[in-house]
């Protein structure tokens, strides 16, 4: 291999390699947004609300489904019944 080819794969490599870690980054900043939504429905909906299912479920889906407190749809699989 001569040495721009060698230049060219080096470049490749290192551009392939920022792009997954500016990946990581945002999904990372996606989980710490759905995990601080998590705790402000707990803090408004108390007992109702299951926190730790939700902070599970944030991180099992990577930040991709933030509950959204005021909509009922988004915070339905985190609710539960108090007898």
């Amino acid at each position: 291999m001569n040495t721009s080819a060698k230049k060219t794969v080096f470049l490749v490599a290192a551009l392939v390699l920022i792009a997954i870690v500016g990946y990581t980054a945002a999904d990372m900043e996606d989980v710490g947004m759905c995990i601080r939504n998590c705790a402000q429905c707990k803090k408004m909906l108390g007992a109702y609300f299951e926190g730790p299912l939700c902070a599970d479920a944030c991180v099992k889906f990577k930040g991709k489904m933030i509950p959204d407190c005021e909509n009922i749809e988004s915070v339905a699989p985190f609710l539960n019944k108090l007898e």
